[in-house]
Parts: structure tokens; C-alpha cells; sequence
């Protein structure tokens, strides 16, 4: 039996349980990687991303000078890609970001107070997941003029829903736990029951969801960014990227295949560290 000295506390179990799970411990090196890479990329690219080498065959594939090959611009793919991790990492983090903000708030509002806010609020979530999320994305991409900033807008909307609902329902399920119905028995304001007593109960499921949101994030500014609606197509971007590989696929797929690969493992990273943040965050995982 434990003494008092040696008592867990939930955050200490959910750290150990989380230091024992191989996914987020693998997932966490691949993120760790991605943004090392794009804060450290002048010094780990080999070359600008914009130099040419008008040595080669462009495009053609891996080399000692060019270890993913050149792309049809003689530009180095690597090098691209290195750099490429800048703008798609920082794009899916914004745009979850702004998602948050925007549903977590609409969805513990609609939760917790319920009648005909409850009704506005998700009604008009559902009327938005009743169209397809690339094709909200590129209604509001297009609305505005094309650039990074509509892109990180179009992205955070098509995931407000997601946020807004899943906060909604642990809201539901914590406002008639006895803590909290002990909080409003003393008193307690429903703005400070919902943001003192309930809001803490939320964060747990937000950051596992926006942990996993994240890889999604990325796959969906790259899709728009291939289709060009991003900004400037010549920027290093891992979707742009695409854009400008599929042309040449008859001569080459190595061009393709390092932006591809970049946003496989980067969502498969999310993922990972998602799965294990679920798990080590669950309270009823119990010891671990």
C-alpha cells in the first residue's frame, strides 16, 4: 500500500502512462523532427530552396549531389522539402488554432446552457456538415483572395464543427456531475460554474483532439494548395509541391514522392501522439 508521500496525483499517472506508450513516444519523435526541421531548415537543407542546378536533367531522381532528386526547375527536392515544413507545419497549427477558439467556446456554450442557444448554435453546426468540408474550404478560400491567410480561415472553419461538437457532449455529461451541481448549491454564477468547474473537465478531450486535428490540418492545406487556391505557387510548400510534380510524372515521380512522403509521416506523427494522449488522459485507464 502506498504511504501519503507516494500518492499519484492524476496528472503524474496520465505523465507515466504516457511515458510507457510507444505510439506517443514514436509520434512524438516525428513531430519533434518536423519542427526541428523547419526551425533549423537554413541549416540542415543543403541548398536554397530556390537554387538551380542546370547540371542535371530536370527532373530526374536521387543522387549523390541530390539525395530526392530535382524537380523540373532544377530545384533540389529535399532541399524544398526541408523548407516546404516551414509553411505546412505553421498553416495546420494556425488553422487548428483558430478552430478551437472559435468551436470549443460554441460548443461549451451551447452545452452547458442549452434552449434555444443550444438550438441556434448546433443547428447551424449541422447545416455546415451538410456540405462537403473541400468544398466549404474552397468557397471561403475563394472568396477572398487567394493567399495563406484564406487558406488558414477556409481550414479552421471546416474544423470548427469538429470542436464544437465534441465539447458539447463532454459539457452535457459534466454539468450534472455532483461537483458541479455542489458549485451552483453554493451559489456560484453560471459563468463561473461553466469556466471555473466545467471548462477544466474539457481541456483533456480539446488537446487529444486537436493533437490528431493537427495531421488532418496539414493533409487539408495541402489539398488546397494543390488545387491553387494557397499563395504563391512557387513558395516551398509540400502541396504546392504536388501541384507542380503531377505535370511531370511521365519523366519523373521523385519529385512527387518527397512532399508526399513528408505529409504521411507528418499526419501519421499526429496521429500517433494523439492515440497516446487519448490513453494516458483517460481517467478511466486507472493505474497505470
Amino acid at each position: 500500500m502506498k504511504s501519503a508521500d507516494t500518492i499519484e496525483s492524476p496528472k503524474q499517472r496520465a505523465w507515466i502512462r504516457l511515458r510507457r506508450s510507444n505510439s506517443a513516444l514514436t509520434g512524438a519523435i516525428v513531430i519533434v523532427g518536423f519542427f526541428l526541421m523547419a526551425a533549423f531548415c537554413q541549416l540542415v537543407a543543403p541548398y536554397s530552396p530556390d537554387a538551380r542546378d542546370a547540371t542535371v536533367t530536370a527532373p530526374s531522381g536521387p543522387s549523390m549531389k541530390h539525395w530526392l532528386g530535382v524537380d523540373a526547375n532544377e530545384k533540389d527536392v529535399l532541399s524544398r522539402v526541408i523548407y516546404g515544413s516551414r509553411l505546412s507545419l505553421f498553416t495546420g497549427l494556425i488553422s487548428i488554432t483558430f478552430a478551437v477558439a472559435v468551436g470549443a467556446p460554441a460548443g461549451a456554450v451551447a452545452g452547458f446552457f442549452g434552449g434555444w442557444i443550444e438550438t441556434l448554435i448546433m443547428r447551424s453546426i449541422d447545416i455546415a456538415l451538410a456540405f462537403p468540408s473541400i468544398l466549404i474550404a474552397l468557397l471561403v478560400a475563394t472568396a477572398y483572395k487567394p493567399g495563406w491567410s484564406a487558406v488558414i480561415i477556409a481550414v479552421g472553419l471546416i474544423n470548427v464543427p469538429v470542436f464544437a461538437r465534441q465539447v458539447r457532449v463532454t459539457v452535457l455529461t459534466l454539468r450534472n456531475l455532483d461537483y458541479v451541481l455542489a458549485s451552483r448549491a453554493l451559489g456560484a454564477s453560471p459563468l463561473h460554474v461553466l469556466g471555473r468547474v466545467i471548462v477544466p473537465g474539457v481541456v483533456n478531450p480539446v488537446v487529444v483532439l486537436a493533437t490528431m486535428g493537427l495531421g488532418a490540418a496539414i493533409l487539408e492545406v495541402a489539398g488546397l494548395s494543390f488545387l491553387g487556391v494557397g499563395g504563391d505557387p512557387t513558395e516551398p510548400e509540400w502541396g504546392s509541391m504536388l501541384a507542380q510534380a503531377k505535370d511531370h510524372l511521365s519523366s519523373s515521380v521523385w519529385p512527387a514522392v518527397g512532399p508526399g512522403v513528408a505529409i504521411s509521416l507528418a499526419i501519421l506523427g499526429f496521429n500517433l501522439l494523439g492515440d497516446g494522449l487519448r490513453d494516458a488522459l483517460d481517467p478511466r485507464l486507472g493505474e497505470p
